[in-house]
């Protein structure tokens, strides 16, 4: 992943436009820790945390917040700490002379900041070009054609009160944890290119999908006839790619290992995510009707994510199993699949996956976390 000096420089005239009162070379808290401590405290490299603490100057003068009273480096130093370990820890809460509610407060404006950058780093292939150049690696990963990205959704734990028992049944997923649910897509070098909502754990994926602005947009075909590659919790439609859930031959089941290997790459995606940034695994204490905390949590994560790799900043080793994608949740009654979704999905088999196709011919590539 190249190094994001563009970026880096539209930032920095960007700072100097808003009246960028701070020299670059001016001490940060971030000074006292070598390089090894700031990746174990924070997750993440020093030019990374200098671009991140920069691009939050930025966006704090833009939407006019209060004058803080701490610095800016030490508010995003107090978020990235929470961010990377799921807790703020007493060293970082002493060295800045912080109570734990302070720390709760300043994570929580730091995260509603970043959650805003959102727009400017995080994006969907909007050009003809950026299309046709994610449609390409997924051709060359798996085989599928004219796929535009990752479609999925990642269920993150939180903590629901047993005693609001309609509450915490609404929490409750198909796996028996109470969550809340967000929709991805990525691409197929990791970089996260949407994510939107923040449900309820017992929300249906599709009915995610349908009442998303990035599925209203692909639905009505606003980014031309590509597809996004979903799993067995979505319908089959003209924009969402779904497997054969019951292959009759041999075509069929190439499609399907070819589906798998791409859609694994949203699985590694959010398992890095959740390993750097371990908040992710335990968001604490929610109720419905106010999850708006918990999606900028969740959505500054997804920023700092695709910055972190445009950085080509490691995550931090795996410890255990990399964490399955979420099942899903289907509706029980029987969906009639659009028969023109299920032509197109037949062309596209049978041009990429049959016996007489060429590519069956060229050695595929194998998804791994070093890859993205």
């Amino acid at each position: 992943m190249a190094f994001a000096l563009p970026v880096w420089l539209a930032v920095q005239e960007e700072l100097l436009a808003y009246g960028g009162d701070v020299d670059p070379d001016s001490p940060s808290c971030f000074d006292d820790f070598d390089d090894e401590a700031l990746f174990q405290m924070f997750h993440l490299t020093r030019a990374c945390i200098a671009f991140i603490t920069d691009s939050t100057r930025i966006r704090m003068k833009k939407v006019a917040l209060k004058k803080p009273t701490l610095p800016v480096d030490a508010m995003v130093m107090v978020t990235l700490n929470y961010y990377a370990h799921g807790v703020s820890s007493a060293a970082i809460q002493q060295r800045l002379r912080l109570s734990q509610n302070d720390c709760l407060s300043i994570i929580c404006t730091v995260s509603g900041v970043i959650a805003g950058m959102a727009d400017q780093f995080i994006s969907f292939p909007l050009t003809r070009a950026a299309r046709t150049n994610v449609a390409l690696k997924i051709e060359k990963l798996c085989g599928i054609t004219d796929a535009l990205g990752v479609l999925a959704a990642a269920h993150f734990k939180i903590r629901a009160s047993p005693y609001e028992k309609d509450t915490f049944r609404s929490f409750v997923n198909t796996l028996g944890y109470t969550s809340v649910v967000s929709q991805f897509i990525c691409d197929p070098d990791g970089n996260i290119l949407s994510v939107e909502k923040c449900c309820v754990g017992s929300t249906f994926e599709q009915d995610l999908w349908e009442s998303s602005f990035k599925g209203r947009e692909m639905e009505d075909e606003l980014h031309g006839q590509y597809w996004v590659i979903g799993g067995s919790s979505y319908n089959l439609s003209k924009h969402v790619l779904t497997s054969v859930s019951e292959p009759a031959n041999e075509k069929e089941n190439r499609f399907n290992q070819a589906h798998t290997k791409i859609h694994d790459v949203m699985r590694i995606t959010l398992g890095s995510m959740k390993r750097r940034f371990r908040c992710l695994m335990q968001l604490g204490f929610a109720q419905e009707g106010s999850l708006d905390k918990k999606s900028n949590i969740i959505k500054a994560c997804s920023v700092l994510h695709n910055i972190s790799k445009k950085f080509s900043v490691p995550p931090p080793p795996v410890v255990g199993k990399i964490e399955p994608l979420h099942p899903g949740r289907q509706h029980s009654l029987a969906i009639e699949i659009n028969p023109e979704a299920l032509k197109a999905r037949q062309e596209l088999i049978d041009c990429n996956f049959s016996v007489a196709s060429s590519r069956q011919d060229q050695p595929t590539e194998t998804v791994t976390e070093e890859d993205l």
